[in-house]
């Protein structure tokens, strides 16, 4: 399998060359030259460990990486999850709830970016060569990326956050790793910021190929074909029917894999994309209408975005794989914050999309665990609201849960009234030392600041 860019001027690469090169080097994003199609092997892989299964989903799309070190490297990655199903289903009495959670930083993040550390070791040891990882959070991604890559003795990890604007729970799993390769930068901005940055110094070839820089953020394609996997787990785990997919966005990459699982053959009859008050994402899918917006700061950080980085992939195939088209749509949104998708057609045949407010989201969480003792973090609880308003058939509906409520405790344990948001991994950063610089939200400051400490 090879990959080109959703901008048509980069050269197509093999597989372990998209994972190191993250961003396309003509600003686009990579995807595979065509997508398999996996219908007919459903059967054959009901029984399937999570491992097992992730291996026959990633296989098609891999290529140059033998199937005994592609093994070896998945499960790797997930015999750091606490649980042995890694992304189990729990029910609730209209929906199920897919814990993506059990990894070391109790955020879903942690099913992508496991793995990506591995495959950045394997890539980098074989090679002979050493990776600056450059990443972009807005709370989960930057300790996921962290937890996957420190440590590593052919990695830098490099990771913006907006001071001040992630849960205090996921600016301290950033701040507390005394790793040496491990560099948390405090960004005086926004996530948007920090994301228009670190896509600016991607795109100064001469900079990242002098810093051998790498992606972690989910423009890497590594992370969304990872996020694949779990949509075919809960088929299985929900008796191999169709299912609708309610599905907490700020990125677009969770649901980008979902729709991708269904380019694959996998039956889902709906994704709905949820939002919380920063709502470009719903409020494109409602009118085709993609504007930028003041980032608003709400319970819901991590999806607290105005510009979602893989919107693009999307994008690139809803204008009938046209990169000319595409670079139209993105010039045009970076020049005037907008644009306007009026071809007459349906958006999309399975998104549908609602934003979730505050009280809304809140009263999601209350009224879960007065029913049926179960917490959810605010980031689920927008996808549980959004999924029951949105739900069109019968089908069994998955939301996905994104983070473990213990990262959220002043919103949880507000909504249920009492301290119920905790877990073992969270007591234990109390009292760590932190350690963080700050800098303003400058491109120039950051590429300085890789200068200094990063290797080459």
């Amino acid at each position: 399998m090879r990959y080109f860019s959703t901008r048509g001027q980069t050269e197509p690469v093999a597989f372990q060359d998209a994972v190191l090169m993250g961003l396309a080097s003509d600003g686009g994003l990579l995807i595979p030259e065509s997508i398999p199609q996996v219908g007919d092997k459903l059967g054959a892989w009901a029984g399937l460990s999570f491992p097992d299964l992730a291996f026959e989903v990633l296989s098609p799309y891999v290529g140059d990486i033998p199937e005994a070190d592609l093994r070896r490297l998945i499960n790797a990655a997930y015999a750091t999850f606490d649980s042995e199903a890694v992304v189990p289903l729990h029910p609730l009495k209209d929906l199920y709830v897919q814990e993506l959670w059990h990894g070391p930083t109790l955020a879903f993040k942690d099913v992508a970016l496991q793995l990506l550390g591995q495959l950045f070791e394997y890539i980098l040891e074989a090679r002979g060569e050493h990776l600056n990882i450059l990443g972009a959070t807005s709370g989960d991604t930057g300790s996921a990326a962290i937890a996957g890559a420190r440590g590593r003795n052919n990695i830098d990890i490099f990771i913006m956050f907006p001071e001040g604007k992630t849960s205090p729970i996921q600016e301290l799993q950033m701040t507390t790793v005394a790793d040496e390769n491990v560099h948390a930068l405090a960004i005086d901005g926004t996530f948007d910021d920090c994301q228009a940055i670190l896509k600016s110094i991607f795109r100064d070839l001469p900079f990242k190929a002098r810093w051998h820089l790498g992606a972690v953020n989910s423009v890497n394609w590594a992370r969304v074909l990872a996020q694949v996997v779990y949509y075919f787990h809960a088929y299985y785990a929900a008796g191999q029917k169709p299912l609708a997919f309610s599905v907490p966005t700020g990125n677009f990459g969770d649901i980008f894999a979902g729709w991708l699982a269904a380019k694959m053959g996998l039956p889902i009859t709906q994704l709905i994309l949820a939002t919380n008050e920063n709502d470009i994402l719903s409020v494109f899918f409602n009118t085709g209408r993609y504007a930028r917006g003041e980032v608003k700061f709400t319970i819901s950080p991590s999806m607290d975005i105005q510009v979602a980085s893989n919107f693009e992939r999307f994008l690139f195939y809803r204008l009938g794989e046209n990169a000319e088209a595409l670079r139209g749509a993105m010039e045009s949104f970076a020049e005037t914050g907008a644009f306007q998708l009026d071809d007459g057609a349906p958006i999309d045949d399975l998104i549908c999309a609602q934003a979730v407010g505050r009280e809304e989201t809140l009263a999601t969480i209350t009224a879960v665990h007065e029913e049926e003792g179960y917490l959810l973090d605010p980031h689920t609880a927008v996808g549980v609201a959004a999924g029951r308003a949105l739900r069109k058939g019968d089908e069994p509906l998955v939301c996905l849960a994104t983070a473990h409520p213990a990262k959220f405790p002043e919103a949880v344990n507000g909504a249920v009234g009492a301290p119920v948001a905790t877990h073992p991994r969270v007591e234990g950063l109390a009292g760590l030392p932190k350690r963080s610089t700050p800098l303003p939200a400058s491109e120039d400051a950051v590429k300085a600041f890789i200068e200094a400490h990063g290797r080459s």
